[in-house]
């Protein structure tokens, strides 16, 4: 069992910068795939950013890429999972999730698709004003 603790969500204003941690504790020693995804009011379900624990490999979202940085740190039996992101935009605006997976695919490649992950933290909420 995979236990999610997201923190760090907030207001800003377009240009700015946050940064959202997610604690995973739990029985994480076998490689897994950690995500953040957000959903806007009205909208679906996105996936924005992946990582594959051990390894470390990171993929982002295209509507992201190069304004947002996945990372990981680990102590003891906790992972600790970053979403650094600057630029912010007001389109970023949605309640963001952290979510993992022992599921992987060819070449311990990370899914974006959220019903690939079995497991999942509360939400952060972001708020980006123009």
């Amino acid at each position: 069992q995979v236990q999610l603790v997201e923190s760090g969500g907030g207001s800003v204003q377009a240009g700015g910068s946050l940064r959202l941690s997610c604690t995973a504790s739990g029985y994480i020693y076998r490689p897994y795939c950690i995500a953040w995804f957000r959903q806007a009011p009205g909208k679906e379900r996105e996936g924005v950013a992946t990582i594959a624990t051990g390894g470390g490999s990171t993929d982002y979202a295209a509507a992201v890429k190069g304004r947002f940085t996945i990372s990981q740190n680990s102590a003891k039996n906790t992972l600790y999972l970053n979403l650094q992101m600057n630029s912010l935009k007001p389109d970023d605006t949605a309640m963001y999730y952290c979510a993992a997976t022992g599921f992987r695919g060819s070449g311990g490649y990370c899914y974006f698709s959220g019903i690939n992950y079995n497991y999942w933290g509360q939400g952060t909420q972001v708020t980006v004003s123009s």
